[in-house]
């Protein structure tokens, strides 16, 4: 197993400060009104992709993002859902090498993995409003558009600052550029 150097600690940390930054200012909207999520942390299930220390970040930040709504279900289920999503995204990026494919395939976890289980947290912690199937459908559609509407302009954006060798998105310790063109810049 590898080692987590410093570098891969710290944007540990940062994705996990990220999740909860990015959820926490929206208060009830980020958890759902009628279904229908504002959560634009989810966006950040994509980096799994890139970097394999974003999955335990990514169950830290949803983490504490739930223990501050205080739902007993959520804290436990919702963020489970979240390290096994995110789990699956990585396993995804090591086998499917086509951008598209691997984009497509490791986005379906998060939205698919929240979709059949945060109905189910909400009905067993008492806030269930509508039926399962209707919550499920709702959250295959917010789910998807925070996965693939804002993951895929970040999973292009972390591209671009790898390939630029950008020391805190690249995994070697001289920030050069991941794909060398023989011009060391």
């Amino acid at each position: 197993m590898k080692r987590f150097t410093t570098k891969m600690l710290c944007r540990a940390g940062i994705v996990a400060a990220l999740y909860v930054v990015l959820t926490w200012p929206l208060g009830s909207l980020a958890f759902g009104y009628m279904g229908f999520q504002i959560r634009p942390a989810e966006a950040l299930t994509m980096l799994p992709l890139y970097y394999a220390e974003s999955i335990p970040a990514l169950y830290v930040g949803c983490l504490l993002a739930n223990l501050i709504t205080g739902n007993v279900w959520d804290i436990g289920l919702g963020s489970l859902c979240s390290l096994v999503a995110a789990a699956l995204t990585w396993l995804t990026g090591k086998f499917i090498r086509n951008t598209p494919a691997k984009l497509i395939a490791g986005g379906i976890f998060p939205v698919l993995v929240n979709a059949f289980v945060i109905p189910l947290v909400l009905i067993l912690g008492g806030s269930a409003y509508a039926g399962y199937w209707f919550m499920f459908a709702s959250l295959v559609l917010t789910q998807a558009v925070w996965v693939y509407g804002l993951g895929i302009p970040l999973y292009f954006g972390i591209g671009a600052l790898r390939k630029k060798g950008v020391s805190a998105f690249c995994d070697n310790k001289t920030g050069t550029p991941l794909q060398n063109n023989g011009n060391r810049g």
